[in-house]
């Protein structure tokens, strides 16, 4: 984090203003939702290796996520190396195991069905990269001493938002999965105990034959998220 003697309010003119006129900005705002109506989540990849240049391009771009008193409490574990790939997916698909056999409800089991997940997760070895988000409920000072992060949930969640647009801009295809629990994130890949695994993102080019769920092109109208006052 910063040394204490580094946090004190300083005003500062605002940086990088941007003057667009109406016509700009919808224009703007309009290529960009056409360009994200194009993103999908993938469960199909090709071994095709991704340059970590980019992915640390991605990461970098997540952390300028707005947070709780600019705590920034977040981590992102990303992971190329095939063997601690492969734990990741034994651990992972365990879990999934118990969530299919009985750990989760009914009505849990049914919520998934249109998606047509399973506990198979291939796409943990075959992606070329897994990042892991872990949420950190505190930090360190640099001379040692704890302070308490604010709005974890909220603040890892934009973040890991803009990892995932990052990641669509640069051309790459993404799956998240949160397998339940996720314990064995944080002892696999030697995190803190201060650190919780929050969601593993899999990264990189779709297969010839990829596909999604047919439910997933279903999203609700504007009128459905929108309340205009």
């Amino acid at each position: 984090m910063f040394s204490k003697d580094q946090l004190e309010y300083t005003q500062l003119p605002l940086p990088d203003r941007q003057t667009l006129d109406d016509a700009e900005m919808l224009r703007r705002a309009e290529d960009y939702r056409d360009f994200m109506s194009k993103r999908h989540t993938v469960r199909d990849y090709t071994t095709q290796p991704v340059d970590q240049s980019v992915i640390k391009a991605c990461v970098a771009a997540a952390g300028t996520a707005p947070s709780g008193a600019n705590h920034q409490p977040w981590h992102f574990v990303a992971i190329s190396d095939p063997a601690v790939k492969k734990q990741i997916r034994q651990a992972a698909e365990e879990e999934e195991r118990r969530f299919y056999a009985g750990g989760a409800s009914d009505e849990w089991i049914k919520a998934l069905e249109p998606i047509g997940t399973n506990a198979d997760k291939p796409h943990l070895e075959d992606a070329p990269w897994l990042i892991v988000v872990f949420a950190q409920r505190y930090g360190m000072f640099d001379d040692g001493t704890r302070y308490k992060n604010y709005y974890v949930p909220e603040s890892v969640g934009i973040a890991t938002g803009m990892l995932l647009t990052a990641l669509h801009m640069a051309g790459l295809a993404t799956l998240t999965h949160t397998p339940n629990p996720m314990k064995f994130l944080g002892e696999l890949l030697g995190r803190p105990d201060s650190e919780k695994a929050t969601m593993i993102i899999t990264i990189g080019h779709p297969s010839a034959d990829a596909t999604i769920p047919a439910v997933a092109k279903m999203k609700k109208q504007l009128s459905d998220i929108m309340t205009l006052l």
